[in-house]
């Protein structure tokens, strides 16, 4: 079983990310196989859709965020080992230099520990803070995952597309991992799990506990992204799945650790990682990963 954690990237860890180098070299220290941070560009005062696209709140946590690559970055020049990934960017709103060049950097840094995730995003004001058609975002997804492929394996470069234009352009900074790092994304969506059947390396997908742990719907969101793949031509043994586990504020650890080891026996997936957006500062957020580490076991 591997565990990771969430780095010091929102609300209240984030007022703290000053300490995110002590943080990742501590969460390693202890076990942790993985250190990820997610991704909120801002959190509209007025949203026309909620988290996760449902209803029209968005919870205080999002509020505040640090800049994920610095996070990332930083991290991965205080560890040796463990991976460093997203989960997930909202891949569609960056430029598709500035993303590459971004992730290259931290794979170099990291000596080649990147995972990068990524995923469409629920914000339409997001997409309005970008210039970008909220309604265009998986074309540009498709496109813009097109355009890093080519980034990060040739050179020079360029891609033409209906929503991405990118010049011939000298691209000699590559990543470590070749020919590039795996792509993972998140999405429950058809489209999405459509495409990371067809294109994608790993299968971001999550769950909150206790509110929501379904190991059915997993199961049927894995026999489609396999059928996709399939129908691609494609070994649906190649793509992996990482689960995101979202704390509930107030659940005890021991049923977050039964809810880990149910979804792993019965789906067989074997990378976790843990989050919890209530904790008040980076002392407990290290408590928490000596406390789930102790109680699943670490890498």
């Amino acid at each position: 079983m591997e565990i990771g954690f969430v780095l010091p990237y929102l609300h209240n860890l984030a007022h703290q990310v000053a300490r995110t180098a002590e943080f990742a070299h501590e969460a390693e220290r202890a076990g942790a196989a993985s250190l990820w941070v997610g991704d909120r560009n801002f959190a509209a005062v007025h949203p026309k859709s909620g988290a996760g696209g449902r209803g029209n709140a968005i919870p205080v946590e999002y509020r505040t965020a640090a800049d994920p690559f610095v996070v990332l970055g930083v991290a991965a020049a205080a560890t040796e080992s463990v991976r460093l990934g997203s989960h997930v960017l909202i891949a569609p709103v960056y430029p598709p230099v500035h993303l590459a060049r971004s992730l290259t950097t931290i794979d170099l840094i990291s000596g080649g520990r990147l995972i990068p995730g990524f995923g469409v995003g629920w914000s339409a004001e997001e997409y309005e803070g970008a210039n970008l058609d909220f309604s265009k975002r998986g074309a540009r997804m498709d496109e813009l995952l097109d355009a890093l492929e080519l980034l990060w394996t040739q050179d020079p470069a360029e891609y033409h597309g209906e929503h991405i234009e990118l010049p011939l352009q000298h691209a000699p900074l590559k990543p470590v991992q070749r020919p590039r790092p795996p792509i993972y994304i998140g999405g429950l969506s058809e489209r999405a799990l459509r495409r990371i059947g067809r294109r994608a390396d790993g299968w971001l997908p999550m769950c909150s506990v206790p509110a929501f742990v379904d190991t059915d719907m997993m199961l049927a969101q894995r026999a489609l992204i396999d059928g996709f793949a399939t129908e691609a031509d494609r070994d649906p043994s190649d793509i992996n799945t990482i689960m995101r586990v979202n704390i509930v504020q107030g659940t005890p650890l021991g049923q977050v650790a039964d809810a880990i080891e149910s979804i792993a026996d019965r789906t067989r997936i074997n990378h976790f990682m843990v989050e919890s957006t209530s904790l008040p500062d980076i002392d407990a957020a290290l408590e928490l990963v000596a406390a789930v580490l102790a109680l699943v076991g670490g890498e």
